[in-house]
């Protein structure tokens, strides 16, 4: 019983490494109440649990036990809404944007914030290994400029700009969009 509570121990240090990629830093002066509510994922990289999925969205708030109550969700083919709850904690200061994100535990992802404006109306946020990558908007779609502005930025930081998909979402109208 003793070896197996020491091997989950050291695998729960194995997951929860945080490797920053140095040339991509969180930001600072971070303001977590300003960032809860309902994001739009604009773009991001493939990865299986988004696959074929369209009006994707993830909803922050404050989770009742502490941290922050993370909702992703998002339309499947088909037609079928799909949700995925989770749960972040900040690593270090509360005021820069890193976190880790869980939605299995034990295992768990860095969420670092590299880019976010002033206003708090869109967010870049990748991985420590940059093998996740969001453009987040608070509105369901964005201008073609601000679409070229995500690509330049992230190609500047080593990202194939190539490798991005931009999420199908629902635009009712000019109100719906980011500049």
């Amino acid at each position: 019983m003793l070896i197996k509570n020491i091997l989950f121990a050291i695998s729960l240090n194995i997951f929860s490494c945080i490797i920053t990629a140095e040339e991509i830093q969180p930001v600072s002066n971070f303001n977590i109440s300003q960032y809860l509510g309902k994001w739009y994922e604009i773009a991001r990289l493939d990865h299986w649990f988004e696959r074929d999925m369209t009006n994707v969205s993830a909803e922050y708030s404050l989770h009742k036990k502490g941290g922050i109550r993370v909702l992703n969700k998002g339309l499947k083919k088909g037609k079928k809404w799909k949700e995925a709850e989770g749960r972040a904690n900040f690593i270090g200061k509360e005021d820069q944007g890193l976190m880790k994100v869980s939605f299995f535990w034990p295992f768990s992802t860095p969420y670092l914030i590299f880019e976010l404006d002033d206003a708090y109306q869109y967010a870049f946020v990748t991985s420590d290994s940059k093998s996740y990558l969001w453009f987040l908007s608070r509105k369901p779609c964005v201008t073609k400029d601000m679409e070229k502005y995500f690509e330049r930025k992230i190609d500047g930081l080593g990202f194939d700009k190539n490798e991005l998909i931009y999420v199908e979402q629902d635009c009712a109208d000019s109100n719906d969009t980011i500049d």
